[in-house]
């Protein structure tokens, strides 16, 4: 596939959860998919949008699917204004999606958590997304990305940094 063909591709419809407990720190989880020999990828919930769904129901689903966490147990209490692009690096195009898109628009979330610890359960989906989790602070968020989607880490933090 060409960078030609690439930059002719959509991006797929994506939600991101940020979600944040009492000290406004964020839920990131280390990725089942990483290979051996690449550093570890921490990062948000986030997953597509289903054909009909609403954004912030996804959001809600996807929260849910990953990280076993209710919506009972969270507020939802900001969303970013748009969408947010990211490209893929040219050589996953083709693995990821089928090498139907470029790349995704995303649209976060902001979501308060107001359960406990032990509400988080990654073994909730058939499909695990993270081997392990933690609260990380804005900063390491952005720094423990990779560096593809740092942009956009950077961006939605800036959107709720105020909220943290």
């Amino acid at each position: 596939m060409t960078p030609e063909d690439i930059a002719k591709l959509p991006y797929r419809r994506n939600v991101g959860v940020m979600l944040v407990n009492a000290d406004g720190h964020a839920f990131v989880g280390q990725r089942t998919d990483r290979q051996p020999h690449e550093p570890p990828a921490w990062q948000m919930p986030q997953g597509g949008i289903d054909k009909g769904e609403d954004a912030r129901d996804a959001a809600l689903r996807e929260l849910l699917e990953e990280t076993g966490v209710t919506p009972d147990l969270v507020t939802v209490e900001a969303e970013t204004e748009g969408w947010i692009a990211y490209d893929l690096p040219h050589d996953l195009v083709p693995r990821i999606w089928k090498g139907r898109y470029k790349g995704q628009e995303q649209k976060w979330f902001l979501l308060r958590f107001h359960g406990q610890d032990s509400d988080v359960r990654l073994d909730a989906d058939d499909h695990q997304e993270f081997s392990e989790w933690r609260w990380s602070p804005a900063d390491e968020v952005i720094e423990n990305i990779v560096p593809f989607k740092r942009d956009v880490y950077e961006r939605v933090i800036a959107a709720f940094r105020d909220k943290l």
